[in-house]
């Protein structure tokens, strides 16, 4: 699974920032533009299945509504407002919603080829996670691993928990707080992001995501 190690991206150049979506009751949708640790056991949620709020009841007769003779209200559905923000050379992802916030560092920016050992430049990049995890002083931290397809999937499982390990024993070190709880996963190929049949499709599915709760 090849990986480079592009330059840092504290200091990123002109983020790009791109919207995902904002949905609000009944499909409204907006596009938004923007930028001694204990381990959890428990069965993980996968990435990107993660509960909403409840929607808010609607008054289906409220007169304000204008339904047409014999016409029914479906059911109310919210949506989380996702904005994710993508460096320039697109390595580094944050993405933002009214819960979590996650960030998706590409595994050329942390390790070398086919390796679970951090590059000198990771440091700086983890760093700049844990620093948004004391702002929103969240008591639990998942980090996920994940891989292309290249390979084989049961070498991808190893390596992409490896290279969560590794994420996570900074993300420690540098948080010092024995109240976190952490949630590591390796995945492998599983919930690519882009497509892998082409190299720059692969290159943004190696990666590590780390996410958490917004304001704890």
């Amino acid at each position: 699974m090849p990986a480079t190690t592009p330059p840092g991206l504290r200091a990123a150049r002109r983020p790009a920032t791109t919207a995902l979506a904002a949905a609000v009751l009944l499909a409204g949708v907006q596009l938004t533009l923007a930028s001694g640790a204990r381990a959890d056991e428990s069965p993980s949620t996968p990435p990107g299945t993660e509960s909403t709020s409840p929607p808010p009841e609607v008054d289906g007769n409220a007169p304000g509504l204008k339904l047409r003779s014999g016409a029914t209200l479906a059911p109310a559905k919210v949506l989380d407002i996702i904005s994710v923000v993508e460096s320039e050379g697109g390595d580094e992802r944050r993405e933002d919603t009214n819960e979590n916030v996650k960030f998706a560092l590409q595994a050329e920016v942390l390790f070398g080829k086919d390796s679970a050992t951090l590059s000198s430049q990771a440091n700086g990049r983890i760093a700049a996670i844990a620093n948004e995890i004391k702002k929103q002083g969240t008591s639990k931290v998942r980090v996920f691993g994940f891989t292309d397809n290249l390979g084989t999937y049961a070498h991808g499982k190893v390596l992409s928990k490896q290279r969560a390990d590794a994420v996570q024993k900074v993300l420690n070190q540098q948080l010092n707080d024995p109240s976190i709880t952490y949630e590591i996963r390796g995945y492998s190929e599983d919930y690519p992001i882009a497509d892998n049949g082409t190299e720059e499709g692969r290159k943004k599915n190696r990666r590590v995501e780390v996410s958490f709760p917004r304001g704890g």
